[in-house]
């Protein structure tokens, strides 16, 4: 066992402690654009560690990767849409990330 794999896996640990109060807050709203990244690279993070043999570290991304996924279910804005589901996730998602793509300049 090595000493990273306790280093990782407390860092997963403060992303949970640090990401409840985000999830039992009923007003928040956190966009799809901040929530589905996380919650990939988590899961990507998780996948790595699992097969680096650091399972602390994996089981401590896995559970970041499922606390970012909650809060994408439960805090996405769509609750706040005018008409209650009638936008689904997936296009508020694409819609976020093509006005980020439209804020941004083509050649910096």
């Amino acid at each position: 066992m090595m000493w990273q794999d306790f280093v990782f896996m407390i860092g997963s640990s403060l992303s949970i402690v640090f990401l409840a109060p985000t999830l039992r807050d009923v007003s928040a709203r956190v966009p799809l654009g901040t929530s589905v990244p996380s919650m990939v690279v988590g899961g990507t993070y998780a996948f790595t560690f699992t097969t680096l043999g650091m399972t602390f570290s994996a089981l401590g991304a896995m559970a970041t990767t499922i606390m970012w996924s909650l809060i994408a279910m439960y805090r996405s804005p769509d609750d706040a849409a005018p008409v209650r589901g009638s936008i689904s996730k997936a296009t508020l998602f694409a819609r976020d990330a093509w006005n980020a793509a439209k804020r941004r300049p083509l050649f910096p």
